[in-house]
């Protein structure tokens, strides 16, 4: 299947994975769960446990008025429904929920709040030879 994965503090990608269980266990954590939360026909799968497992927090939930109301732990598929399974997730969904989750989130709590920061994705830049320092030494 073709597939959306989002990690934490990462840009979401296309992958491959089988289709089946065993496939979507080994993406996400044994115990799989599946929701629903937008109304197209896509479901995010992710570890069920992974809160409890304090796994790393990944990407906020939220409601038409723009509120948090849940945050997802660990990595996390993106996949498309099908009439009885999961499924490719379409190309014009591939690039509507990669621009949805493109950008890595950090957690504060604030205010009896959970807050959302995005965080911009880098390219990773190119490590400079370190200087040495000119000394001024007349021996």
């Amino acid at each position: 299947m073709n597939v959306l994965l989002v990690e934490p503090m990462r840009e979401p990608r296309a992958v491959q994975i089988e289709s089946g269980l065993e496939s979507l266990q080994k993406a996400v954590g044994e115990s799989i769960e599946a929701i629903y939360p937008f109304d197209d026909p896509v479901a995010l799968i992710t570890n069920g446990e992974g809160k409890i497992d304090s796994l790393p927090l990944n990407r906020a939930l939220r409601d038409e008025a723009g509120e948090i109301y849940d945050v997802m732990a660990g990595q996390f598929l993106v996949v498309g429904l099908g009439k009885e399974n999961f499924s490719d997730l379409p190309p014009d969904m591939m690039e509507k929920y990669k621009k949805h989750f493109k950008n890595p989130e950090m957690f504060l709590r604030l205010g009896g709040r959970i807050v959302a920061v995005k965080c911009p994705v880098h390219e990773e830049r190119k490590r400079k030879p370190a200087v040495r320092p000119l000394t001024n030494d007349a021996r």
